[in-house]
């Protein structure tokens, strides 16, 4: 079953989506044209993969009753200087001291089961099209 986003164009640089009864509004920065009045759509992409990581270390404290509010992810991108592409991403787990130092690799693996990760290593196919006149 498929879902569908629907993606309007509201002036300028400007590009939102529609999805699941959220608008997420996106623009390009002011050095490519935009107005800087929302995140570019690649850094949206790479705040999924960190607020993805952050839920898997959420849940793991929680289920385990281990406070969070002293915790942190960081998240981190290197690019590769000829492509400009990223190639590596560092996710940094920052704990509070009173975090259980038996459940350090665990909530390392935790955040492996992310599903963007997940899209990521096995991508999906894209497929395009185009009609006219609808």
């Amino acid at each position: 079953m498929s879902k569908e986003m629907r993606v309007t164009f509201p002036g300028g640089k400007r590009v939102d989506a529609e999805y699941k009864g959220f608008t997420i509004k996106t623009d390009q920065p002011v050095y490519s044209g935009g107005d800087g009045s929302a995140p570019a759509p690649f850094d949206l992409f790479l705040a999924s993969i960190g607020t993805c990581a952050g839920f898997y270390v959420l849940a793991f404290c929680q289920k385990r009753g281990i406070a969070t509010e002293k915790a942190l992810v960081v998240m981190r991108t290197e690019k590769n200087p000829e492509t400009k592409m990223i190639e590596k991403i560092l996710i940094e787990i920052r704990l509070p001291k009173e975090f259980p130092e038996k459940y350090k690799h665990a909530v390392i693996r935790s955040v492996h089961s992310c599903a963007v990760k997940a899209h990521i290593l096995k991508a999906p196919i894209f497929e395009v099209e185009a009609s006219i006149g609808e």
